[in-house]
């Protein structure tokens, strides 16, 4: 590496590293491989035929520099640092308004591990970026080849080292506009700071700053940005070797590092052996970190040892995301506001330097070029001028001090207490100048003439915020506003995704402007306007595809065998623009999106029953289509049977019971699959109710819900040839202690008939008697409240159940055992409450005057049988036909029997009908009264 040709014009500088080394640490030997060896390294790279750009991310002393040097040098074929399979996206970037990033997305994985999908690799954009520069200019000049040589999407995943997120104080917060990029790994294009903790300790330090992105900007960004080519180039080598050298032994990142070094080099040669193209034609932009690199591999004639491995065999889809300030912050540990400041600084630059950026022809958001007079000549390329130490001088020269603008920093200081007054701070004209003041003092505590953004934001925190944040944004926050805000960008129409530009297509009568950030209301009257249906449909799928908020029902409903008329609706899909462009990775219009995502769901490994049938139910709601959901209806029966517990029964009998409900009113004939579900479903709890009766980890509920099924799907499912012994036997074979799990399993046997409800109320009526069962009794009340599930016909019986506990309990016993019976109620059957209310409020009169002589249904139904036995009722009734007898004509009439009213009749035919056979009319009057 060191064996350079003598009297290169860097041997000055060689000379007074090693006298520096001798004279700081007694002898030469130990400083002088790193200090000559970061000479080596720009003497070499300089020296490159291909000639090398370095830069730093989002860095505008390199968008700068990156403008002058194409215009002055005007090659032929630019080399950039970016995923060779992100090349056919790059000319999209002109609908797009900036920043946005370029994605290349996997929901398919394929040599890879299943808990990575979906795999995802973003490289951000922003015009204060070398990288935009070297884009327009290729993009939009004749007879220029852009050619990207970085390893492609997949290979970033294969040699992944594994990294953690950044935390600390450049940390940023994790908002909604951080999280853009969500978990995508970022491709580190010109990523340049120190690998050795102590190093940028040491730097942060002596520099007087508090993190690295100010000390960038101060002692790198500023002296940059007025420097010429030479002078750029040698010093951003100079960082970059300085930090490739001082880097830990971190040999998984070391090793990632030379192999995208190799990965790039390889692909120039074989490009320019290609096409014959000259090296002195072309540029070669990557970061200053990779252009110091020191493998066999570098340069136009460095060895051709390094083979590259073909990508794996994942699918890969490309397309562009909107980006942030922020999110390229939290994707690269930046410091808060440092991108936005960049671009405050981007602007100056320009203005300084009068130099023309590149920008794409047609660009979304930027500013169009100033038409110049008389006709533009073409600039001729500057001829190669002989290299020079620029890096003496640059090292040994002092800080240029800039001076005080204190226009500037004045207007600085009102339009923060402008904006803090605005967001409730008690900011006054006091603390303007306080602010202006404070910066300048905080400037020279840091030995710089004029303060830097950093100086005025710390400046503005101690001066207005106190001890309390009034809004929703600190000082901090609205300091990063003034200084440019929190740019956000957006994928224009025609760059969008298939999927997409459907979406938009499809909700273009709601006259709303779908790309604009932010929520706004549609409100969609199906009656007057029926093409909004399918507006409406639309809005339904992308509800169930897309995160929350993106399209969130106000007004209106979507079940089985309902249908709104009218809709209001809250959509934010520019807000949400990233998660609706992945969705077009997944296939060209909604609805194939969502039949993968339900058949992804449905045949997943772990998909119970439950998850399966709210698939079937999605899709006959969302896609109407009796195919799909005949096909997931079978793989529903197929996950019933081989399930071994009773966890999701209560979603599984709703869901059910909404789709038995739904195809006996749409279709004549029940599918095929759910008749074999109640089969197979009848035979399956039948089977596990005897164990779940007295299984600990099932609960009262889930029992309750296997009763339910059992009993709702009992007539279809002995049609279909089940026999009810199945039943009889898991009944006889069940034998719970718990006392909610008895009391579920009493209003079972009530319900077919092993018990009636007399021995019940007895057995109720023992266990108020008992004092050593009274403390148990809620959980008594909670397993017959449970039992409306299966059995609704029991409310009365709940109703007196507890009517009877508080006309029978005193209060000693009463008062301590309330709050447990509310709790009960409350926490285990407040989807049943309803049912117990409304059964309360027929039982109970509705007025307090009448309370007095309300006498309960369960007293009366003892009197019932005597009254009957007596004679007189069934004649009563008997006569009321006789007083109206114009009921009982149109009944005949409807029923075509012309016979007359018997006359002379001492009594009604019926009323001899019911003396002669009283014990029929009692029991009808005890089950009229008992309800």
């Amino acid at each position: 590496m060191s064996a350079l040709d003598e009297g290169t014009p860097f041997e000055a500088l060689r000379g007074q590293l090693t006298d520096a080394a001798t004279e700081f640490a007694d002898g030469p030997d130990a400083l002088e491989g790193i200090l000559l060896g970061i000479v080596d390294d720009v003497d070499r790279a300089v020296r490159e035929p291909l000639e090398i750009f370095p830069v730093c991310h989002h860095s505008p002393a390199s968008a700068v520099a990156m403008a002058r040097r194409l215009r002055e040098k005007q090659p032929k074929v630019v080399y950039l640092e970016l995923c060779e399979d992100m090349a056919p996206l790059l000319p999209e970037l002109r609908n797009c308004r900036l920043p946005v990033a370029v994605q290349a997305f996997a929901s398919e994985v394929k040599g890879f591990p299943a808990e990575w999908a979906p795999l995802s690799v973003v490289a951000p954009i922003t015009e204060a970026s070398a990288e935009y520069q070297a884009i327009a200019y290729a993009l939009d000049t004749p007879g220029v080849e852009l050619v990207l040589v970085d390893r492609s999407s997949d290979h970033v995943f294969q040699w992944q080292a594994g990294g953690q997120e950044a935390t600390g104080p450049d940390a940023p917060p994790a908002d909604e506009e951080a999280a853009l990029h969500g978990d995508a790994v970022g491709v580190e294009i010109g990523d340049l700071r120190p690998r050795f903790a102590e190093l940028e300790e040491h730097l942060l330090h002596h520099g007087r700053v508090r993190h690295w992105s100010e000390w960038w900007h101060q002692y790198v960004e500023l002296p940059l940005g007025d420097s010429d080519h030479d002078t750029y180039r040698q010093v951003m080598l100079l960082i970059g070797s300085l930090f490739r050298r001082l880097a830990p032994g971190d040999t998984d990142r070391v090793r990632v590092d030379e192999d995208r070094e190799r990965y790039m080099w390889t692909r120039m040669r074989r490009h320019l052996a290609a096409t014959g193209t000259n090296p002195e034609d072309c540029l070669y932009v990557c970061g200053a970190f990779h252009a110091s690199s020191r493998v066999r591999e570098f340069g136009v004639h460095g060895t051709d040892t390094f083979e590259i491995t073909p990508p794996g065999g994942s699918t890969w889809q490309h397309g562009l995301i909107p980006s942030s300030h922020a999110a390229i912050e939290a994707q690269f540990g930046l410091a808060a506001g440092s991108v936005s400041i960049a671009a405050t600084q981007w602007a100056k630059n320009l203005r300084r330097t009068r130099v023309r950026p590149f920008r794409l022809a047609g660009q979304a958001g930027a500013k169009k070029a100033a038409r110049t007079k008389g006709t533009a000549t073409p600039a001729v390329p500057a001829a190669p001028e002989a290299l020079t130490d620029r890096l003496s001088g640059f090292l040994q020269s002092p800080p240029a001090l800039d001076r005080l603008d204190e226009a500037e920093l004045l207007g600085w200081s009102v339009e923060i207490v402008r904006s803090a007054r605005r967001n409730g701070y008690l900011a006054s004209t006091a603390d303007a100048i306080a602010v202006f003041e404070t910066s300048i003092l905080l400037a020279g505590m840091r030995d710089r003439a004029r303060p830097t953004p950093y100086d005025f934001q710390d400046a503005a925190v101690t001066c207005i915020e106190k001890d309390t944040v009034p809004g929703r944004r600190d000082v901090r926050r609205l300091v990063e506003i003034l200084m440019g805000g929190d740019r956000i960008g957006q994928v224009g129409y025609d760059a969008l995704p298939p999927l997409a530009r459907d979406v938009h297509d499809r909700l273009t009568p709601l006259n709303l402007k779908l790309q604009q950030r932010g929520v706004q209301r549609a409100l969609l009257d199906m009656t007057a306007q029926p093409e909004l249906r399918r507006c409406s449909d639309v809005l339904w799928m992308l509800r169930h595809l897309m995160p929350h908020g993106a399209a969130r029902p106000i007004m209106g409903e979507r079940e089985l065998g309902k249908e709104s008329v009218q809709e209001s609706w809250d959509l934010a899909l520019g807000t949400h623009q990233r998660a609706l462009i992945e969705l077009g990775y997944e296939g060209v219009s909604i609805e194939q999106v969502l039949e993968q995502r339900l058949r992804r769901a449905a045949y997943a490994p772990d998909a119970t029953t439950a998850q399966v049938l709210a698939a079937v139910e999605d899709a006959v709601l969302h896609l109407r289509s009796g195919r799909l959901a005949d096909e997931l209806g079978t793989r529903a029966l197929e996950v019933l049977a081989t399930e071994r517990s009773v966890d999701g029964a209560p979603e599984v009998l709703r869901r059910v019971r909404r789709l038995l409900a739904h195809y006996r009113i749409s279709r004549p004939v029940l599918p095929s699959w759910i008749e074999s579900f109640a089969k197979t479903g009848y035979a399956h709890y039948c089977t596990l109710l005897p164990t779940a009766f007295t299984d600990e980890d099932a609960t009262v509920r889930q029992v309750a819900a296997m009763l339910g099924f059992l009993f709702s799907m009992e007539s279809l499912a002995l049609s279909l040839g089940c026999d009810r012994t199945q039943l009889e036997l898991a009944f006889a074979q069940s034998h719970p202690r718990e006392p909610s799990r008895v009391a579920l399993l009493w209003s079972a046997q009530v319900h077919l008939g092993q018990l009636s409800r007399a021995e019940l109320r007895e057995r109720c009526g023992r266990l108020l008697a008992d004092p050593l069962v009274v403390p148990a009794y809620p959980r008594y009340l909670s397993g017959f409240l449970h039992a409306l599930e299966p059995v609704p016909a029991l409310a009365d019986f709940v109703v007196e159940a507890v009517s009877q506990a508080f006309a029978r309990l005193p209060d000693p016993v009463l008062l301590p055992w309330l709050p447990k019976l509310i709790i009960t109620l409350r926490s285990e059957g407040s989807e049943l409450a309803p049912l117990l209310i409304r059964e309360a409020g027929r039982v109970f009169p509705g007025r307090l005057a009448a309370l007095d002589a309300w006498v309960p249904p369960w007293q009366a139904a003892a009197e019932a049988p005597a009254a009957v036995a007596t004679g007189q009722g069934p004649t009563r009734r008997a006569a009321l036909l006789a007083a109206h007898p114009e009921t009982c004509d149109r009944v005949a009439e409807l029923l075509g029997c012309e016979a007359g009213w018997e006359a002379e009749a001492p009594e009604p035919a019926a009323a001899v009908l019911l003396t002669r056979h009283p014990e029929t009319a009692a029991a009808v009057e005890l089950l009229l009264t008992a309800g």
